[in-house]
């Protein structure tokens, strides 16, 4: 994985947001967003990143933002390069994937209005399994988002409050 600085500018995607359907896996909207997007969590082992302790809390609301949300699902797998390495041909994912030492995707995390973060799913596993303490806007963002609140008419499945008219839908069976 590529690493880029907490706080910075996203620029990991330019093909704007794509969220997935976590529970069919089949239905993808995709937009430009109007919203910035910040870096958090794009950790690298040859990279310093801040650890330390974080609030109960903050996991349980994290942990329910990845288990409903899934934004640019990309093909493969991305191994936690601060793991030892694992045998891919006989990997199976441990149970809960916000323990996960491999991922895909990431996540969006509304904060003040026109900014979001931008989260590798891994920051989960980051979080629980290595000690990685999120700057303190994203972890007050996380805490203050109910994903299971902001689901639009149009898109009951996308769990974000800035989903634009123009999205795109698209089925895939």
């Amino acid at each position: 994985m590529t690493f880029y600085e907490d706080m910075s500018p996203y620029s990991y995607w330019d093909g704007g947001d794509c969220f997935t359907d976590r529970t069919t896996g089949y239905r993808f909207l995709t937009f430009e967003p109007a919203y910035e997007r910040l870096n958090v969590g794009w950790l690298s082992d040859d990279q310093a990143w801040t650890g330390g302790a974080v609030p109960k809390a903050f996991v349980e609301s994290l942990t329910a933002v990845l288990d409903v949300q899934a934004v640019n699902v990309m093909l493969g797998l991305h191994e936690c390069e601060l793991c030892p390495p694992l045998d891919m041909s006989s990997y199976e994912p441990l149970p809960g994937r916000q323990r996960s030492s491999v991922g895909t995707g990431e996540i969006r995390i509304p904060s003040r209005p026109g900014i979001a973060f931008a989260a590798p799913a891994l920051i989960g596993h980051y979080v629980v399994d290595h000690g990685y303490r999120p700057p303190a806007p994203f972890i007050d963002a996380v805490l203050a988002f109910d994903p299971m609140h902001f689901s639009s008419a149009r898109y009951p499945w996308v769990h974000f409050p800035w989903v634009p008219e123009d999205a795109v839908l698209e089925e895939v069976q």
